[in-house]
């Protein structure tokens, strides 16, 4: 058997995608072996759910934030001895570590994300995380904050990137298809999404802010387009209205996927300026509409973005750097497409999510149990 521990699987973020690719590639790894799967999601909704990435749809058991019915289910579940303990998140590294303790031949896997384990975990949770059989990171910055930070040993870090989702690369294929949300504007798109939280501002959405303003008298037509809700989002809102081009920026809020889709696919570049993604799943995103993108060599953007292939890299503590960027892209229509191309072979040839499948099986070590 395989038990899967997750925060969520149901809501949007990247954690939440995250787990979704991971709990449909566990799933079908474990249909493929013969062996049965169960997967707990603590703060989704109580019950029996169901989830999907691409085609691949897995049952799963949201527990509501109770934690104490979670931390039971999870106990239960260990005494049907599984061979696989997967735990999404380190905060459920202390309930795997109690798992092994029914479970002793269990293989415990902690998938860690970025931002989370770049400071010194509290004792608990860094215990659990040193003994677990094997600690995955999305990209190279997150296994060396795993080494440097946590130290854990080298045999027991892997990378393992995540993929673009299946249903994002089916979107990019049906453009003639997508709806065009309330508000979208006309004209040269420029397009951010993320999570506006004020606990989230090393995103970079000011600086952005503040760079498309600058570029607005030389591009009469340039819109920069933020896609995204959180508690930040007023005092982003006041940034635009007082920066002097607030004709140029709009907000987006609460869109379907299909909705970001059209985003994506209207957009000419994707820019996120941030200092903190431990991977970066919206770049990928946009990559698999063909868009050419700009970030910064900062957590795992470099893992995805490559500079002057795919995209730009730019300086976050100079924002002049931000718009010299995407003015050098805005003037320069060949070399914007020439990027986008090689953003969508990139997406597709490097981050399939079949190819995240068989990396994720080869790293069980059993899985063959009833």
């Amino acid at each position: 058997m395989i038990v899967g521990l997750f925060p969520g699987l149901a809501s949007a973020g990247g954690v939440q995608t995250a787990g979704r690719q991971t709990a449909a590639a566990l799933s079908s790894i474990a249909k493929e072996r013969g062996c049965a799967f169960a997967f707990l999601s603590l703060n989704d909704a109580k019950g029996e759910r169901e989830a999907a990435c691409g085609s691949l749809r897995f049952q799963f058991r949201g527990f509501g934030r109770n934690k104490p019915q979670f931390i039971l289910a999870a106990l239960r579940l260990a005494r049907a001895h599984p061979s696989v303990i997967f735990a999404a998140h380190p905060n459920l590294a202390p309930i795997a570590a109690a798992m092994k303790h029914l479970a002793r031949k269990a293989q415990v896997i902690i998938g860690t994300h970025g931002i989370e384990v770049w400071q010194p975990l509290p004792a608990l949770r860094h215990g659990a995380l040193r003994r677990a059989d094997l600690v995955i990171a999305p990209s190279f910055d997150t296994v060396r904050k795993l080494l440097d930070v946590q130290g854990l040993r080298e045999t027991n870090v892997c990378r393992l990137p995540w993929p673009v989702d299946p249903e994002i690369l089916e979107l990019a294929e049906s453009r003639e298809k997508l709806p065009r949300p309330a508000g979208f504007p006309d004209g040269r798109v420029v397009l951010t999404v993320g999570r506006w939280a004020a606990y989230e501002r090393y995103k970079g959405a000011d600086i952005l802010i503040q760079a498309a303003a600058e570029l607005a008298g030389e591009f009469s037509d340039l819109m920069l387009v933020l896609v995204g809700s959180g508690d930040d989002l007023p005092r982003l809102q006041k940034l635009a209205r007082e920066s002097g081009a607030p004709g140029h920026i709009q907000f987006l809020t609460n869109l379907s996927r299909p909705e970001l889709a059209f985003c994506y696919d209207s957009a000419e570049i994707f820019a996120l300026p941030s200092t903190g993604e431990g991977f970066g799943l919206v770049f990928l995103e946009a990559m698999a509409f063909r868009k050419p993108v700009i970030g910064t060599p900062s957590g795992g953007i470099p893992d995805i973005v490559e500079d002057g292939v795919t995209g730009i890299l730019v300086d976050p503590k100079n924002p002049s750097s931000l718009a010299g960027a995407l003015r050098t892209l805005l003037s320069n229509d060949d070399l914007r497409l020439k990027m986008g191309r090689r953003a969508g072979e990139t997406a597709r040839e490097r981050y399939g999510f079949q190819t995240f499948k068989i990396n994720l099986a080869h790293l069980l070590r059993g899985a063959n149990a009833e």
